[in-house]
């Protein structure tokens, strides 16, 4: 989803999931592991490692903060430390927040949010799936597997 703020004229130009990211020379990242879903064969599920990545366009000083949610937007899961970045005018800067250790507790759909200046400025869906062994899907696919 891309979303602007006229006003203070930046610009959200994407949002990655992935297991790891790496800075690499001249600046670059290097994304491994991107995804949109996670499948797992049994909940609850401990995520080891996984990074929420942005880009933002535009100027100006800004705080942001990404926070993990259950389906009913609730409950937090986890929430990432504010971090301030500032982009010159005509520029892009790149947020990378990774989390440790996320458990989620059942299948289901979580919404990672990114707040900026203190107030929602993007949600992203991340749906966790239950597999058995013969990699059916679904809610019931890890109580099917166990029985």
């Amino acid at each position: 989803m891309k979303t602007e703020n006229r006003s203070n004229k930046l610009e959200l130009a994407y949002t990655i999931f992935c297991d790891d990211v790496r800075l690499e020379i001249g600046n670059k990242l290097s994304l491994m592991g991107v995804f949109h879903q996670i499948t797992v064969q049994q909940f609850p599920v401990s995520v080891m490692k996984f990074a929420v990545v942005h880009q933002w366009r535009g100027e100006g000083t800004h705080v942001s903060e990404v926070r993990i949610l259950t389906d009913d937007r609730q409950q937090p899961l986890v929430l990432s430390q504010p971090t301030s970045f500032e982009i010159a005018p005509g520029g892009v800067a790149n947020n990378v927040s990774f989390f440790f250790n996320v458990v989620f507790p059942a299948p289901g759909q979580y919404w990672v949010q990114t707040l900026l200046n203190s107030s929602l400025h993007d949600e992203q869906a991340l749906t966790i799936f239950a597999v058995d062994a013969s990699g059916a899907t679904g809610p019931d696919a890890a109580s099917e597997a166990i029985n």
